[in-house]
């Protein structure tokens, strides 16, 4: 049998080509391992849970962007988190076992309280300090071997692996795996202005962004501003377009890089090399995009099917979780 593995994003709004290096991966996976994909709806409500009007959109467009890069529904189970209600069966459980100091010591919880509170937002909840166990319920819940991760989520996964032993420990029962990590190498594409791509900063390149889209958002890209004339000398290392031509263009980056050097190229020339790179990559998922837009019914059984998937899995789990603590009740 495959080993498995269980990931999922958040659907705070569309995704940009930023996320497409994960999503990648997560396609490579599929071929190799039985593969769980949560769009994490329950988890957008952990920093919005008073901003829901825009959620059902979000869902139903990241979907669509999974299947437009090429998620498989026939290797792979696509599924909404709260359409599975074992995973806050689980979290429930996991709560009643899990130390507080245990979740006050992620360490990306302290900062975000703060950072969030500086754009006026009181998320001093039990949702959003509880936000990794229900993680790694979502994890364990398919009692996933492994998880993509990011460097920056090593801490999450660890709990997630700490949560596992205490429970099979406690109840004397090895009923979860310790999940590894499989650490992805992530291609961070800066936005368009230079700082980290985010849709608060209205600096992204969204994954179904038109051609002309593609053509504005280049034209607004940072370049060097020490440059002010064509023929100027230009400094490729300070400048977004050249950072997307490593990633978009590798067979003429040297070439745009001694030519930057020397003035022989212009910024407007070069973005326009960008733009041509960037619409031939993002024409293949625009039309699978389109083709899947087109198809909602299509499109709601392959989440029904992954739903019906994720469920028999879960229930499966559920049930040794119960017999483990004892409250299957089975003769009442």
């Amino acid at each position: 049998m495959k080993n498995v593995i269980l990931s999922g994003m958040r659907p705070t709004g569309k995704l940009h080509i930023g996320h497409l290096s994960i999503l990648d991966n997560w396609v490579k996976l599929q071929s190799d391992y039985e593969c769980y994909y949560a769009v994490t709806d329950w988890h957008a409500l952990t920093t919005a849970f008073e901003e829901t009007t825009e959620l059902n959109d979000n869902v139903w467009n990241m979907v669509l962007d999974w299947l437009a890069v090429g998620l498989d529904p026939e290797k792979s189970a696509i599924f909404i988190q709260s359409q599975v209600k074992e995973h806050a069966e689980l979290h429930l459980l996991f709560s009643m076992i899990t130390p507080l100091s245990w979740l006050e010591r992620v360490p990306t919880y302290k900062s975000q309280v703060y950072q969030l509170g500086l754009q006026g937002k009181d998320i001093s909840t039990y949702g959003f300090l509880g936000y990794p166990l229900l993680m790694s319920a979502d994890i364990l819940l398919y009692r996933a071997n492994a998880v993509p991760v990011g460097e920056d989520q090593l801490p999450h996964l660890e709990l997630c692996r700490e949560i596992a032993r205490r429970f099979n420990y406690m109840y004397k029962k090895d009923v979860f795996p310790e999940p590894k990590a499989l650490l992805s190498k992530i291609s961070l594409l800066p936005g368009i202005d230079g700082r980290k791509m985010s849709k608060s900063y209205h600096n992204e390149i969204t994954i179904d962004a038109s051609r002309e889209e593609i053509a504005s958002k280049v034209r607004q890209m940072v370049t060097d501003p020490q440059r002010i004339r064509k023929t100027d000398p230009g400094n490729p290392d300070v400048c977004v377009v050249y950072t997307y031509q490593k990633i978009y263009n590798p067979e003429e980056v040297e070439d745009i890089e001694n030519k930057c050097k020397t003035g022989a190229i212009g910024c407007v020339a070069c973005k326009k090399k960008l733009t041509e790179k960037l619409n031939s990559a993002l024409e293949p998922i625009r039309e699978k995009r389109a083709y899947f837009a087109n198809k909602p019914k299509e499109v709601r059984e392959i989440i029904d099917n992954g739903r019906m998937k994720a469920t028999s899995s879960a229930k499966q789990t559920m049930e040794l979780v119960k017999e483990a603590i004892g409250i299957n009740y089975r003769g009442v």
